[in-house]
C-alpha cells in the first residue's frame, strides 16, 4: 500500500513540476532548478532552523532571524528587522514587483512552545534525521514554514522571475507566546511594511490516513478565543455549619447549567463550503449528517451526534465555552467568600460578545456571580477569507497538482495570528505540509514530545508553496 501511494505521489509530483516549470517558463525564467539540490538545502537550512532553541517563553529569535537575514541578503534580497525588545525581532525581506498587483504576504512564526528534555528520546533541538523523518521541536510548529518560506524567496530571486506584485516574507515573533513582540506589533507599528492583498501562512495541511491522502484543510477564518471569569460571592463561615449563601455552591450551579447549554449554531460562508465538500467525500452516514447541518438541522440530531463523538465540528458551528479552570478556598474547615471560574470561549468570528454575554448572564442568572470578560489574550474579530478570489483558485489548483485532492476551507477552532490582518483587509489563507493524522494521538505532532515531520512532506511543501507563489505574483505573457 505504501509502496503504491508512493508511486501515485511520485507521478503527482511531476506534473506539478511539469506546471511550475511552465509558468517559470512564461514568466521568461532561468531554466529549471536542479530538483535534488533544492532539496538538500532545504534540509540543509530546516536542520539549522530546528537547532536553534528559540523556545517561547522566553523566545529569543534572534539566532533564528540573524540566520534568515544572513542567507537571505548573501543572495541580494532586501531585509529590515523590527523589534519591540531587541531579543525578540521580527525579519521582513521583500523580493519587488512592478506594482500592477497589490502584495502577497507570506508569514511564518520563528518561536517555539517549549519543551521537556526528560521526555524527549531524541534531543529536542537536535533536527535529528531517522527512518524519513525529522524530529525536533518546531519541525511542524513552525519551522517548516520558516524554511518552505525561505526556499521560496531564494528560488524567486535565482531564476529572476519577473513580478506583477511585491512577494514580502515575515518572520514573525512571539506567535507561541506573547504576539505584543509579534504581529500585533507588526500591525501597529509597521503595518505599511506588511500590507499585502493576500497572506500566506500556516493553519492548514494536508491530511493523510493509513497511508492514503484523504483532504487538504486551507484555513480562511478563526474563532476568536475571550477569556470570562465568573466571581461567586458569598458568606464565609465554619465549614460545620453549611450555608444556603456558599459560594461555592452558586459557582457550581452556574458551570452546570454552562455546561448544559448549547449556543445557537451559525455557519459562515467557509463552515457551509467545509459541510458542502466534505459531504461529497464522506461515508453516506456521514454526508446525511453534514447534510443536515446544511439544511438547517431542525431535529438537533446531527448537532448532538457532533458533541457526542466529534467535539470539534461541534465547536466549528458555534460559539463554544468550556470551563478550565477552578479556584477559591484555602481550609477544608472554612466556608469561602469568593470562588472563580475561567472559561475559554472560542467566539465565531461575528459574534457580538456584548450580547453573548448578556445571554451567559441570564442563562445563570443568580446575583450572586458575577460575569466578568478578563482582557487580554484575544485577537480581532473580522469576517472569513473570501472564497472567491485569486488566491483560492490558485491554492486549490495547486493542491490538485501537487496532493491530487480536494480542498476544504476550514475555520480553525483555535487562534493564528492572521486575525490581525484579516481585520485590515487582508485576504489570508492558512496553508501546511502533509502530516498523518495518526502522529497526533501516538505522540508525534505539533507540541508534543516527539514531534516530528516527513522529510518527503517538507520537500513537496516547498514546492507547493513556491507553485503557489509563482503562480500568484509572476508577471504572465
Amino acid at each position: 500500500m505504501r509502496h503504491r501511494s508512493s508511486l501515485t505521489l511520485a507521478f503527482t509530483l511531476l506534473l506539478a513540476l511539469a506546471h511550475v516549470f511552465a509558468v517559470s517558463t512564461a514568466a521568461q525564467t532561468a531554466p529549471p532548478v536542479n530538483l535534488a539540490a533544492v532539496d538538500e538545502e532545504t534540509m540543509r537550512h530546516f536542520q539549522a532552523l530546528v537547532r536553534m532553541d528559540t523556545s517561547d517563553p522566553p523566545g529569543n529569535e534572534v539566532p533564528a532571524v540573524e540566520y534568515l537575514k544572513r542567507v537571505l541578503e548573501a543572495e541580494g534580497i532586501e531585509t529590515k528587522v523590527f523589534a519591540l525588545d531587541p531579543q525578540r525581532p521580527n525579519l521582513v525581506a521583500r523580493l519587488r514587483g512592478n506594482g500592477s498587483k497589490r502584495p502577497l504576504l507570506i508569514m511564518a512564526h520563528t518561536d517555539t512552545v517549549n519543551i521537556d528534555p526528560r521526555k524527549w528520546k531524541r534531543g529536542p533541538f537536535s533536527a535529528t534525521r531517522e527512518g524519513g523523518y525529522v524530529y525536533g521541536r518546531g519541525t511542524v510548529d513552525d519551522k517548516d514554514n520558516v524554511t518552505s518560506s525561505l526556499m521560496t524567496m531564494l528560488l524567486l530571486k535565482r531564476s529572476k522571475v519577473a513580478l506583477d506584485r511585491d512577494v514580502i516574507f515575515l518572520a514573525e515573533a512571539g506567535e507561541e507566546g506573547n504576539v505584543k513582540f509579534g504581529i500585533e506589533f507588526m500591525v501597529r507599528e509597521h503595518l505599511a511594511e506588511i500590507d499585502a492583498e493576500f497572506c500566506l501562512a500556516e493553519g492548514g495541511g494536508v491530511v493523510r490516513t493509513g497511508g492514503k491522502i484523504q483532504y487538504a484543510s486551507v484555513q480562511t477564518t478563526e474563532k476568536i478565543p475571550n477569556r470570562i471569569r465568573l466571581v461567586a460571592n458569598g458568606v464565609a463561615g465554619h465549614g460545620s455549619v453549611p450555608l444556603r449563601s456558599n459560594a461555592v455552591v452558586h459557582l457550581a450551579k452556574a458551570i452546570a447549567k454552562i455546561a448544559d447549554w448549547q449556543p445557537p449554531m451559525r455557519l459562515n460562508e467557509t463552515t457551509r463550503a467545509f459541510f458542502e465538500r466534505l459531504a461529497t467525500i464522506s461515508t453516506p452516514e456521514d454526508a446525511a449528517r453534514y447534510r443536515a447541518i446544511l439544511a438547517g438541522d431542525e431535529t438537533g440530531a446531527a448537532q448532538e451526534y457532533f458533541a457526542e463523538n466529534v467535539p470539534r465540528f461541534n465547536s466549528t458551528l458555534r460559539t463554544s465555552i468550556s470551563p478550565n479552570m477552578i479556584s477559591g478556598g484555602y481550609r477544608v474547615n472554612v466556608i469561602p467568600s469568593e470562588v472563580e471560574a475561567t472559561l475559554d470561549i472560542r467566539a465565531l468570528p461575528d459574534e457580538d460578545m456584548v450580547r453573548f454575554l448578556d445571554q451567559l448572564r441570564k442563562l445563570i442568572n443568580d446575583p450572586a456571580v458575577e460575569v466578568i470578560h478578563a482582557p487580554g489574550h484575544s485577537r480581532p474579530g473580522a469576517p472569513p477569507s473570501r472564497l472567491r478570489t485569486e488566491a483560492f483558485e490558485v491554492l486549490e489548483a495547486a493542491i490538485k497538482r501537487h496532493y491530487n485532492t480536494i480542498t476544504l476551507p476550514t475555520m480553525s477552532t483555535g487562534a493564528t495570528d492572521m486575525a490581525y490582518l484579516r481585520a485590515h483587509g487582508i485576504d489570508c489563507f492558512g496553508i501546511g505540509p502533509m502530516i498523518d493524522s495518526e502522529d497526533g494521538p501516538k505522540g508525534f505532532g505539533a507540541h508534543s514530545d516527539q514531534e516530528r515531520i516527513l522529510e518527503e512532506a517538507l520537500f513537496t511543501f516547498t514546492r507547493f508553496n513556491y507553485d503557489v507563489v509563482l503562480s500568484l505574483a509572476a508577471t504572465k505573457p
